[in-house]
C-alpha cells in the first residue's frame, strides 16, 4: 500500500479498462480490478427511450457497475466508470469492427461532440459518492483516406474506445480542438474521484 491510501485493501475497479487502472495507480492508489457482470444495452435501452440525458446514462451505467460488483466484495470499496459519446443528439458506441470504427470516425469529422465520463464509488451495495463530467473535442475535417490510414494504423485499439480514438496515443492527429479535462477525456474524471475518496476516508488529506 501506498502512504496516500489509508484503506487495509486495495481500492476495487470494476472495470476492464487498462487505461483507469493505469490511472489509478499512476495517482498512487493500489487497485485490484473485477469486470462487473452486467449487459450495459440492457441497462442503457430503456433509459435511452425516455429521454434520459447521456450524462445521466453514464452515470446509471456507473452505479450499476459499482453496486454489482460491491455486492460480490463485502466491506471492500469499488469504483466504477462510464462514458457516453453525443454528437447533435445521436448517441455514439464502441465500435464493432473497423468498418464500423471508419464510419463513426468519417461521421464525427469536422464537428464538435460531447464525452460525459461519470464515476461511482460503492460499498456492501449502496452507492457513496458519485460524479460526471464533460469535454467537449472537435474533429478536424477527415478526408476517406486518412480516415483509412489511421484506422490501419491504429489498429484494434479503435475498438476499445466510445469514439473510435484514444487521444493519448494516434488519436490526438482527429482533432483541432479540446475543451475539458484531460482525465475525463480519457474515461475517468480522476480528481472528483481522488477527491471524493479523501471525503470517504481512503485517501490522505
Amino acid at each position: 500500500m501506498t502512504r496516500l491510501w489509508l484503506s487495509p485493501a486495495p481500492l476495487i475497479l470494476a472495470s476492464g479498462s487498462v487505461t483507469r487502472r493505469d490511472m489509478l495507480v499512476a495517482a498512487g492508489l493500489p487497485v485490484e480490478t473485477v469486470k462487473p457482470g452486467i449487459d450495459e444495452r440492457a441497462v442503457e435501452k430503456p433509459l435511452a427511450a425516455q429521454g434520459v440525458t447521456a450524462d445521466r446514462i453514464a452515470a446509471a451505467l456507473a452505479e450499476a457497475k459499482a453496486l454489482s460488483v460491491s455486492q460480490e466484495r463485502t466491506g471492500r470499496i469499488v469504483l466504477a466508470a462510464d462514458q457516453t459519446l453525443t454528437c447533435e443528439g445521436v448517441a455514439f458506441h464502441k465500435p464493432e469492427n473497423a468498418a464500423a470504427g471508419s464510419s463513426q470516425i468519417a461521421s464525427l469529422a469536422g464537428r464538435r461532440h460531447e464525452l460525459h465520463s461519470a464515476f461511482a464509488l460503492a460499498r456492501d451495495g449502496e452507492v457513496l459518492a458519485r460524479g460526471c463530467e464533460t469535454a467537449r473535442l472537435t474533429m478536424r475535417p477527415l478526408d476517406s483516406a486518412f480516415i483509412a490510414r489511421y484506422v490501419e494504423a491504429a489498429g484494434p485499439a479503435i475498438l476499445s474506445s466510445v469514439g473510435g480514438y484514444q487521444l493519448e496515443g494516434l488519436g490526438a492527429q482527429l482533432f483541432e480542438r479540446i475543451e475539458g479535462d484531460h482525465f475525463t477525456i480519457l474515461g475517468l474524471p480522476l480528481l472528483p474521484v481522488l477527491s471524493a475518496l479523501r471525503d470517504l476516508g481512503h485517501l490522505a488529506r
